[in-house]
């Protein structure tokens, strides 16, 4: 189906996109498409595999948009064609085309997303006594530095002649937020010799899917297009997946640069010129807008000077003063920290308004946090002076988090609202257990969402660096009409 054959049947595209769509269909080059935010990305991998011959892989970034591709978009006139998946076009996440890739190299595979887990307590529970506590209290560094391994490429000495090593010991711990101590990295390196020969087992994990598949001799399929979504955020062990998938096939990637926001995750720095360089690929921008009007554009365009807009009119204002009441149901705040969010829950709650907290992961992280700093006995200023004592010892170590001091006023937060520590850890239960009207959500959790009405709080959190440039960018992008800035202290609720 061509660019012309998609416009006679009612399916409206900018010159972009035809322009985009007619090299996928008359060239044979690899192709680039710089996609800013709300242009549609994802339409116009759904319309570049309509218009190619063969078989097309799509390789998208998470469960969740492999399950859309192909489904019928909001926003679409209800009656008019729709884009969708021909036959021939598969769509699999990176974990899911490894999971099949090492299945087909060893044979039967058993998975368990806690083999990890299991693992370290198996060594840790080896040790003698002194040292067993030493590594528990190490548990939280140990268990990062083996994901963050996992997505760089990092591979121990004793398994370098059989696996594609892609960075050393002192690369990988140049991404590490926190750094660790010799004893930590005995234990890293043994957990990882491990997992690679239970691995060969046929017991992996999520992080052994694209990890073993692409490093230690994966079978992957063959396509003769390849199609890669969100190529911005790849890490050094998804790109090694990709050269392999890639060979003989022409590659499509769609993606933003100025989105690149995952370097804490283990994305490769640079990632989409990587790539564009690596397959020898052609750019396209895809610059429209369709998410964000006039206004939010304007206001993001110190970023992305050429990002246009379809939307007349929107707002985007700096309030003086925001109470819990002025905010619409379905309305998101947004915060690159967490703390500040908490406190927002806190008072909206207490305002009868209905909130969710978006961050499972950070519950979980505070509750056992609370627990290890306090005692069941702890006053309500004992465990606030154990939490600022915690902090400042952090703080004094040249491998403190760069999320220290957050963590703290996260921890505070809740000891605030409770007597002890158990009504402490109640009360994290409680906030993060809500699922209502009011998301608030950091803004690295925002990225691919929007909604109607987005408060961006306490912008001052962001940095000068690029990665919190591009954070920037990401928060004010996710409005489709109204976009608000505020400050905690000029809320009607701090």
């Amino acid at each position: 189906m061509d660019a012309a054959t998609l416009k006679s049947q009612e399916i409206t595209l900018t010159d972009e996109q035809v322009t985009i769509l007619d090299a996928f269909r008359t060239t044979g080059e690899n192709i680039l498409v710089e996609a800013y935010a709300g242009c549609a990305k994802s339409t116009m991998l759904e319309l570049a595999q309509n218009v190619l011959t063969g078989n097309t892989l799509v390789i998208a970034f998470a469960k969740l948009d492999a399950d859309m591709f192909g489904k019928y978009k909001e926003g679409l006139k209800k009656g008019k064609p729709k884009p969708i998946l021909k036959p021939t076009t598969l769509a699999k996440t990176a974990n899911g085309l490894g999971h099949g890739a090492w299945g087909k190299t060893i044979g039967k595979i058993n998975f368990n997303q806690f083999k990890m887990v299991e693992i370290l307590k198996a060594l840790f529970n080896e040790l003698p006594g002194k040292d067993r506590n030493h590594a528990w209290d190490q548990y939280t560094e140990i268990k990062d530095a083996l994901g963050m391994a996992r997505n760089l490429g990092y591979i121990p000495d004793g398994h370098v002649q059989v696996g594609k090593r892609l960075c050393d010991k002192e690369a990988l711990e140049a991404r590490l937020e926190q750094k660790l101590t010799p004893f930590a990295w005995a234990l890293v390196d043994a957990a990882l010799t491990t997992s690679i020969k239970a691995s060969y087992d046929g017991l992996i994990d999520f992080d052994d899917q694209v990890y073993m598949s692409a490093l230690f001799g994966g079978t992957f399929p063959r396509f003769p297009n390849v199609l890669v979504d969100e190529d911005q955020d790849l890490n050094p062990v998804q790109h090694a997946m990709l050269a392999q998938l890639c060979k003989g096939s022409r590659v499509g990637a769609v993606g933003d640069r100025w989105q690149s926001i995952y370097y804490f995750r283990g994305a490769e720095t640079g990632g989409v010129d990587k790539i564009k360089a690596k397959f020898n690929m052609v750019e396209y921008p895809l610059s429209v807008s369709f998410r964000c009007p006039e206004a939010i554009v304007k206001a993001a365009q110190w970023r992305v000077p050429t990002l246009k807009w379809v939307k007349d009119g929107g707002k985007y204002e700096t309030l003086s003063g925001l109470a819990a009441s002025d905010i619409p149901e379905g309305a998101a705040i947004i915060c690159r920290n967490n703390a500040p969010l908490l406190r927002a829950a806190f008072a909206l709650l207490s305002g009868k308004r209905s909130v969710q907290v978006v961050g499972s992961d950070i519950s979980a992280k505070i509750v056992k946090l609370l627990r290890k700093i306090g005692a069941p006995g702890d006053s309500q200023t004992a465990l606030l002076s154990k939490i600022d004592a915690w902090r400042d010892d952090k703080l004094r170590t040249s491998n403190a988090p760069a999320n220290t001091y957050d963590t703290a006023e996260c921890l505070k937060v809740f000891a605030g609202w409770g007597k002890d520590v158990d009504q402490a850890c109640a009360y994290a239960a409680h906030i993060f257990g809500q699922q209502g009207a009011i998301t608030l959500t950091t803004g690295h959790k925002a990225k691919g969402k929007e909604w109607d009405v987005v408060y961006h709080l306490d912008r001052q959190l962001l940095n000068n660096d690029d990665q919190d440039l591009n954070l920037k960018y990401v928060i004010q992008t996710r409005s489709k009409d109204e976009m608000y800035e505020i400050t905690t202290a000029d809320t009607l609720w701090q």
